[in-house]
Parts: structure tokens; C-alpha cells; sequence
């Protein structure tokens, strides 16, 4: 597929796919919906962890009001069914971690894309916003499911009511996030975690994604016989095998992955 809305690079095993539609914040239009879920299903079959990110000044400032024709046509329940939905399935289908490295501003329906990513690394100059409320709508696009998920009923409540901006330190202090990073050295430090999870046991970080992800919709015992399932299928890998040589021999692991 040719894209025109964003651009995919493969290198080290690290698939990264950047937004590009800056002179719009890259906010997301039907074309780039279309082409999101077209390459996040295709890099699984290449990548060893998926990074997702924006070009130039803001991460994506969420649905192209520009895009969306006649207001009294508009079907937001179908566009977010037929569009929105088989995205935010590929994130969370995907059989390796997907990171959001949230360079900029990140409002509405671009916020709840980075926050339905396994990993979020934001540079301190970023800020997250559900900013629904003020064009008399609901936060959408999965924001509904993760953030209460992330930050708990009372702060979900109050970002949903008050569309207040949240900056990148905040966001992490509250734990939505996994780490807010100096612009500075913000690059530097998504492609090495990154190059650290590409290098990793890719069966487990799968597992894992897997386990994490079901244990908000499971009971105890549900949760345990999922645990128990994933892990029997790591320890039969030859990552396992090679963990443990490499940590009876005091050395690197060698990840070779599936």
C-alpha cells in the first residue's frame, strides 16, 4: 500500500510508523485511518516492537474536524465503529509492544491513540488532552475503556467533564503513562527502549501483553489459568533455554524471538 498520511520505516526489528500531516497537527482524516489499520497489521509480520509517532510539532490532535463534510450527515456512531475501532484492534492484537512516543501534543481521539498503545513515552513538552466537552461530545476512540483503566474512575471523570490539558509530567505522576523524558534527550531514549524490547524474548513480551491486557476483564481463577497457559508456552521456547544458559553463565542473553 502506498501511504500518504503517514510514513513506515523497518530497521533492527523496530517498526516505526510516524504521522504526517503536520501543517495539520496531523490530526487523522479517513485516508490515514485507513492507512493506520492497513500498516499496523502489516508490520507484525516484520517488526519485533511497533512505534508509533508524529511529525513535527504535535503527536495528533485527533479527528479532522476539516474531514468530516456536512455536520448533519455526519454518523459519529459509524465512524467510530468502522474506523476507529479496527485501529485501536491492531493495537491491541498486535503480538509485540507498541509504543507511543507522544512528541507533542496529543488531544481528543489523538490522545486516546496513544493511550490504547502498550507503552507511552512522551517528551516533556507534550500534553494530553480529552478535549471532547467542548464541542459537546463524549471522549471516544477508547478513551472510555483505557483511561479509567489507567488513571481510576475520579481523575478519568474529572479529564472527561473539564477537558483540561494534561502535561506530560502530570500524566506520568498519575500514572497514565510510563515516562515523561526531556526534549532533549527524548529521541535518544524511545529508540533505545525500543531497541531494548526488540531485543528481547519476543514470545514473552507477547505473553505478557496478552496476560496484562485480559486481567481487567478476568476473575482470579480466569486470570490464572491464562497466566498458567502463557507461561507454559514460554517455557518451552528457546528464549527460556537461552535465559537461563545466559544467567547460569553470567552473560547477555541472545533473544532470538519467534
Amino acid at each position: 500500500m502506498q501511504y500518504e498520511t503517514l510514513s513506515y520505516r523497518l530497521a533492527s526489528g523496530i517498526g516505526e510508523i510516524t504521522l504526517e500531516r503536520p501543517d495539520v497537527m496531523n490530526a487523522m482524516n479517513a485516508r490515514m485511518r485507513a492507512e493506520l489499520v492497513h500498516v499496523l497489521n502489516a508490520a507484525q509480520a516484520e517488526a519485533r516492537v511497533l512505534v508509533l509517532t508524529g511529525k513535527g510539532h504535535a503527536f495528533c490532535a485527533g479527528q479532522d474536524m476539516g474531514d468530516t463534510g456536512n455536520l448533519n450527515n455526519l454518523n459519529m456512531e459509524r465512524l467510530l465503529r468502522d474506523e476507529y475501532a479496527p485501529i485501536l484492534r491492531a493495537i491491541a492484537d498486535a503480538p509485540m509492544p507498541v509504543i507511543a512516543a507522544v512528541n507533542g501534543a496529543a488531544s481528543g481521539a489523538g490522545a486516546s491513540l496513544a493511550l490504547a498503545c502498550d507503552l507511552v513515552i512522551a517528551a516533556k513538552s507534550a500534553s494530553f488532552t480529552q478535549a471532547a466537552a467542548k464541542i459537546g461530545l463524549i471522549p471516544d476512540a477508547g478513551a472510555t475503556y483505557h483511561l479509567p483503566r489507567q488513571v481510576g474512575f475520579a481523575r478519568a471523570m474529572g479529564q472527561a467533564f473539564f477537558a483540561e490539558r494534561i502535561s506530560a509530567q502530570d500524566a506520568a505522576d498519575m500514572g497514565m503513562i510510563w515516562a515523561a523524558i526531556e526534549d532533549d534527550s527524548f529521541d535518544a531514549h524511545w529508540r533505545a527502549r525500543a531497541a531494548q524490547l526488540a531485543e528481547g524474548p519476543t514470545m514473552a513480551l507477547s505473553g505478557m501483553k496478552r496476560a496484562i491486557r485480559a486481567s481487567f476483564d478476568n476473575d482470579l481463577d480466569a486470570q490464572m489459568m491464562l497466566e498458567s497457559r502463557v507461561q507454559g508456552e514460554c517455557g518451552s521456547s528457546r528464549d527460556f533455554k537461552e535465559g537461563v544458559l545466559a544467567f547460569q553463565a553470567k552473560r547477555d542473553a541472545k533473544f532470538q524471538g519467534r
